[in-house]
C-alpha cells in the first residue's frame, strides 16, 4: 500500500492549475452510454474514480479511447444493458448514474449497489423514487438495483430531500422519455448544471438546471458531441485551504470563481486574503487565521466535501469554531486523527466544537475517506516534524496528481511504499 510521507513547514507558493470536476465527469461519462453515436469528453480528470468507471463501460461492449489523459472518446452503440457487478463499481459512488442512463435508453438497467467513501449513509430511495413515477418497477436483490419499464413517461416529481445523485440520476432516465418531466427541490450544484449542459449539446431538452425546478422535455434520440467538462470546486477550494494554513501565496487557476463564493466567503471572514479573477482565485495568508462557525449546506451553501479540509484550518485558527455538518451524519471520523496531531477537537453527534491550537506535530494517520485524506495531508504540510498519511488510495480516488501539485508549490511531500522501510528512513533523514 502507498503512503504519502510529509514534512511540515513549508508555506506553499506559486501557481497551479485545477483539473475537471470529478463528479461532473462521473455523471457525463455514464451519459454518454444515452447515444449510439460518438462523443468526446475533454478535461476529464485523470483519477482512479474515472478509471473504474471507464473499465465498467468497457465491460458491457462500450469502445473507449482514451486521447490522453483527459480526453476521453466513447462509442456506446454496441453496449447491452447487461448485469453490470465488478470490483471496480462496488468501489465508486457514481456507478448509480449507470442506472438512470441504461435505464433511459434500454428500459432496463442491472448495476451494482454503488460503493464509495464511508461518510455516512447515503440511501438511493430519492432515485427510486423519481424512476418509478416515470413509469419503471424498481426492486434492489442481491445486492443488485434492478429497474424495468414498458417506457417511460414524464411526470412530476417533487423530491423530499435535496439530492445531487438523484436529481442527475432522474435526469438521465428522463430525456428520452415521452412527454414533459418536472423536477421539483432539485439540487443546484454546478456538477448538475454541467451534466444537463453536457445533455442538451447532445440534443437533450432540459431547463432550469441551478434552480430549484428542472423541466424536462423528452426527445427521440441523442447524438454525439464534444464536451468540456467545468474545473473542479472541490479541488480549487482544497488549494485555497491548504495556501491559508500553510500562510502561503498560490493563484489558483482554471477555475470558476463563482462556484467558490462559500469558501471565499468564509477564508474572508477568518482574514485571508482572497483575490478573484476572469479564471483564477489568488489566495495569501501571512498570520494565523480567525475562527468562524460554518453549517454544511446544499449548494450555494458550504460544501460538505470541503468541511474535513476546513475543520483542519480552523484546528490552527485563534479561538473557538463550530461546524455543523447537516448532509452526512460519519463525516467527523477524521477527527480523531487530527487530535492524534494535537488538534483540539470534540465531535457531539453532527458537530465539532474546535479550540484552535497554535501548531500541530507529525504523526502516522489514517485516511477515513477522500475529503478527510486531503484534511490529513494539509495537517502535514503545517505540523511540526513528519507526517505519514496511510490508505491514500481514497485520496487519489478524487485528487490527480495531489503530491505533485503540492510538490510544485513547495510542498514537501513524496508517495512511497508503506512496507519500504529503507526509503521512509532515507527520506527522514533528508528533510531532518
Amino acid at each position: 500500500m502507498d503512503q504519502y510521507v510529509i514534512k511540515g513547514g513549508s508555506p506553499l507558493f506559486g501557481e497551479v492549475t485545477i483539473g475537471g470536476a470529478k463528479n461532473s465527469a462521473l455523471g457525463i461519462l455514464a451519459a454518454t452510454t444515452l447515444t449510439e453515436e460518438t462523443v468526446t469528453v475533454n478535461n476529464v480528470p485523470n483519477i482512479k474514480d474515472i478509471d473504474y468507471l471507464l473499465l465498467a463501460l468497457e465491460e458491457i461492449g462500450a469502445k473507449v479511447d482514451r486521447k490522453d489523459s483527459h480526453t476521453v472518446r466513447i462509442n456506446a452503440k454496441g453496449i447491452s444493458p447487461l448485469s453490470l457487478d465488478n470490483e471496480y463499481l462496488r468501489k465508486i459512488r457514481g456507478s448509480y448514474y449507470l442506472i438512470g442512463a441504461l435505464l433511459g435508453r434500454f428500459k432496463k438497467a442491472q448495476v451494482v449497489l454503488p460503493g464509495g467513501c464511508n461518510i455516512g449513509n447515503r440511501p438511493i430511495d430519492q432515485h427510486i423514487k423519481g424512476f418509478e413515477k416515470l413509469g419503471a418497477k424498481v426492486e434492489i436483490k442481491h445486492g443488485m438495483v434492478m429497474a424495468e419499464a414498458v417506457e417511460l413517461r414524464g411526470n412530476h416529481i417533487f423530491l423530499d430531500v435535496v439530492s445531487v445523485g438523484a436529481t442527475i440520476n432522474i435526469m438521465l432516465a428522463a430525456v428520452l422519455a415521452k412527454g414533459q418531466t418536472i423536477i421539483e427541490n432539485v439540487a443546484k450544484e454546478p456538477h448538475v448544471v454541467d451534466v444537463a449542459n453536457f445533455l442538451n449539446s447532445m440534443g437533450a431538452n432540459i431547463k432550469g438546471a441551478g434552480t430549484d425546478v428542472i423541466r424536462i422535455h423528452g426527445v427521440d434520440k441523442l447524438h454525439g458531441s464534444t464536451y468540456s467538462v467545468i474545473p473542479d470546486q472541490i479541488e480549487a477550494g482544497t488549494f485555497m485551504i491548504a495556501a491559508a494554513a500553510t500562510h502561503g501565496d498560490v493563484v489558483i487557476d482554471n477555475v470558476i470563481p463563482k462556484h467558490l463564493e462559500a469558501i471565499s466567503a468564509k477564508l474572508v471572514e477568518m482574514g485571508v486574503g482572497v483575490e478573484e479573477k476572469d479564471d483564477a482565485v489568488h489566495v495569501f495568508c501571512r498570520e494565523r487565521t480567525g475562527n468562524t462557525h460554518i453549517k454544511t449546506m446544499p449548494y450555494p451553501g458550504f460544501p460538505t466535501d470541503l468541511q474535513p479540509q476546513m475543520t483542519m484550518l480552523l484546528a490552527l485558527s485563534m479561538g473557538t469554531s463550530v461546524i455543523t455538518e447537516s448532509i452526512f451524519e460519519a463525516r467527523f471520523k477524521y477527527v480523531d486523527e487530527l487530535v492524534r496531531m494535537g488538534a483540539s477537537i470534540k465531535v457531539d453527534g453532527n458537530t465539532a466544537v474546535v479550540d484552535g491550537v497554535e501548531s500541530l506535530t507529525g504523526a502516522t494517520v489514517f485516511a477515513s475517506d477522500l475529503r478527510a485524506g486531503a484534511a490529513l495531508v494539509i495537517a502535514g504540510l503545517t505540523a511540526e516534524g513528519v507526517t505519514v498519511v496511510e490508505n491514500i488510495e481514497y485520496v487519489e480516488r478524487g485528487y490527480e496528481g495531489f503530491e505533485e501539485k503540492l510538490t510544485q508549490l513547495g510542498g514537501i511531500i513524496k508517495k512511497m511504499d508503506s512496507e519500504d522501510e529503507k526509503a521512509l528512513r532515507k527520506f527522514k533523514m533528508k528533510v531532518s
